[in-house]
């Protein structure tokens, strides 16, 4: 099959990009159509969880959509954050956004490398006695690094601040592209919901992400590529091997 129109579920990047030279080099064309948006949970959704903010001592950070959820939520409940709340982060991008919100302190503000492993490292024994709450998106499955503080039998809660919310892709005709790539288990959720009589037929899948292939498998969907692999760690180098061996 000819790969002409490749739909990405993601906004359009505002750089350069790697889909820029793919579409030159194989001739091929990329839109770009985010199929969900985050927003913050309402303070009643969030009371709803009975979670007590100030039992805690460190909060662990993954996105900078739950450190705005967090900090409006704070307002809104009228939680005054103590100074000495401790802080960490997926990402050094991730702290370095915790300046919008308070006074940035080395001390109290602690990032990884984007791997659940480097947070648990952060902790080691100097602040294995922290209590800390993880801040969480909406999701049906448990995030990575929930999974590595369950293992390290660390004193944690999990609360979520933010949750995906379907964009209106009705007037979306995704029969007119040949790949769509699929990036959360929103996307799958927003397809059905703006096409519920969906029918795969010749549309070819590509997923990224363990999350999204369970979405997709429970959908009965047929994924063509997966990624990643250590072949292809991201979309994009997935999208050149595939095209350069069928096109």
């Amino acid at each position: 099959m000819s790969v002409k129109k490749i739909l990405i579920s993601q906004q359009q990047p505002t750089t350069a990009s790697p889909y820029t030279s793919i579409a030159e080099k194989f001739g091929v064309e990329f839109d770009f159509k985010p199929f969900f948006k985050i927003e913050p949970l309402s303070s009643r959704d969030f009371r709803s969880q009975r979670i007590n903010i100030l039992d805690h001592t460190a909060i662990v950070f993954s996105a900078r959509t739950t450190i705005d959820a967090f900090f409006l939520l704070c307002e809104e409940l009228r939680v005054k954050v103590p100074e000495t709340m401790k802080y960490f982060c997926t990402t050094e991008a991730v702290a370095n956004y915790l300046q919008k919100h308070i006074v940035y302190r080395k001390r109290k503000i602690f990032f990884g490398d984007g791997k659940p492993e480097s947070i648990i490292g952060l902790i080691g024994s100097k602040h294995k006695g922290e209590k800390f709450l993880i801040a969480t998106a909406e999701s049906s499955t448990k995030d990575a690094v929930t999974k590595a503080f369950e293992t390290q039998k660390l004193d944690f809660e999990t609360a979520v601040f933010v949750k995906p919310v379907s964009q209106d892709i009705k007037d979306t005709d995704l029969h007119s592209y040949d790949l769509i790539v699929l990036f959360n288990p929103a996307d799958v959720k927003s397809l059905y919901e703006n096409h519920p009589e969906f029918k795969q037929e010749n549309i070819k899948f590509v997923s990224y992400g363990k999350g999204v292939v369970a979405a997709m498998n429970d959908a009965g969907l047929s994924i063509e590529i997966e990624a990643p692999t250590p072949e292809a760690p991201s979309v994009a180098k997935a999208l050149e091997l595939y095209l350069s061996k069928n096109s």
